[in-house]
């Protein structure tokens, strides 16, 4: 099997792609953060890891490089790795930035959605550098999120894993089941050349 197959991973902050993520690359699978591009674009100008900087950031290098340059600059780290295969993208915002991956195989959205409440306790518990300590952060960090275009990315998703009122364990196992089932599915297209 040659050539690169994407299950881009979409969701608002704290819904659970970085568990998807995680049980991904225990599966051994390749994963990128397009997150990790902001985060260090923030360190390499020297700014504090809060919300308004990772969004500011965000917004900038969008504005000045063009709606993609995150998914772009992910692509390059691919790239440069030299991974093929399939590869599991963490964090897609936008269809302009799905465009660009399928521009270089095959690629399906994988959505993980849990309410607002649930991501908000879950986001102050984890505590990540960035995350909101108040409602009022939560809701402008959401906003942004959706500004980028993310409710049309989830809108139009291939599948949907709603993360609400389980345990950590049955979530994992609930998202090992999908990826299995999507991995499946890329590798038949990447046999077929697609």
């Amino acid at each position: 099997m040659t050539g690169r197959g994407f299950i881009l991973v979409a969701g608002l902050p704290g819904a659970g792609k970085s568990i998807v993520a995680s049980v991904a690359s225990r599966m051994g699978l390749r994963v990128y953060t397009m997150g990790d591009v902001v985060r260090e674009e923030v360190r390499r100008r020297g700014l504090e890891p809060r919300p308004e900087n990772f969004n500011r950031v965000a917004r900038e290098l969008r504005e000045r490089y063009g709606p993609t340059v995150v998914a772009e600059r992910t692509l390059e780290r691919i790239e440069r790795d030299g991974v093929q295969g399939v590869i599991l993208v963490d964090g897609v915002r936008s269809l302009d930035e799905v465009r660009v991956f399928r521009s270089r195989g095959p690629a399906v959205i994988l959505a993980v959605h849990a309410s607002p409440r649930t991501r908000f306790e879950r986001l102050r518990a984890r505590g990540r550098p960035g995350d909101p300590k108040t409602w009022e952060e939560f809701e402008r960090r959401d906003m942004t999120e959706l500004s980028f275009g993310l409710g049309n990315v989830i809108a139009l998703a291939d599948y949907m894993l709603v993360n609400e009122g389980m345990r950590l364990g049955e979530f994992e196992a609930a998202a090992e089941k999908l990826l299995r089932e999507v991995i499946r599915g890329l590798e038949r297209l990447l046999s077929k050349g697609a």
